[in-house]
């Protein structure tokens, strides 16, 4: 767990310090408001679409929370981002170690942690959520915990899923939903589904809320 993978350089030092005071000044200039449980009282794993995690680092920032990041040089930046912010990770990726990864964030959730997982992360397609999760919920015997957040000032990337970048000094929705359980004898698939209408669901409220504040 926390394993860091290339040498160290520069950049890899400078550009996760600059996120990280970036994340800070998001917090400190926005107004956020919640809506639901954010803090479950006990390990749960917390799935959101890939677009809006930059908010959650801030969010759950401190909470110990156990995510999976890529082999890559680019998952090595995200990384050195999560680690001082309290975070736990594990390498991996669906192309490369995801199954050692997948058998480790079980572990973690029977060991008691919380785990953050973007279902329809790292490629998509966008808005359909991956199996991943669920399984991590049904073997780990915990909970997932639906989320999602919508943006009054934002940079929407150029990516698959149309990444939400936020910026400071606006209004930001953050919505969790009712807990999903996963039974041992629960149907994965079905279970998949429900929680990719959850995230959607859950997506349109906040888009909804955000827009009645305004």
């Amino acid at each position: 767990m926390n394993e860091l993978l290339h040498k160290n350089s520069p950049a890899y030092w400078l550009l996760p310090l600059l996120a990280r005071l970036y994340l800070r000044l998001l917090g400190l200039t926005s107004r956020v408001t919640i809506k639901g449980q954010k803090d479950y009282p006990g390990p749960a794993a917390y799935a959101l679409w890939h677009r809006q995690e930059a908010l959650m680092f801030w969010l759950h920032r401190g909470s110990g929370m156990t995510g999976m990041v890529s082999k890559s040089k680019d998952g090595e930046y995200l990384a050195r981002i999560l680690l001082p912010l309290g975070f736990n990770f594990l390498r991996g990726s669906s192309s490369s170690g995801g199954v050692m990864a997948l058998r480790g964030l079980i572990k973690a959730a029977r060991n008691g942690y919380s785990i953050g997982i973007t279902p329809d992360g790292p490629k998509g397609p966008i808005f359909k959520a991956q199996a991943g999760v669920v399984l991590i919920a049904q073997k780990g015997g915990i909970p997932i915990i639906p989320a999602a957040c919508a943006l009054s000032r934002k940079l929407v990337l150029r990516s698959w899923d149309k990444y939400q970048f936020p910026l400071p000094f606006g209004r930001i929705e953050a919505v969790y939903g009712a807990p999903i359980t996963v039974a041992e004898t629960d149907d994965i698939a079905a279970k998949t589904l429900e929680l990719e209408n959850a995230l959607n669901a859950l997506t349109e409220e906040a888009e909804r809320l955000l827009a009645a504040g305004a």
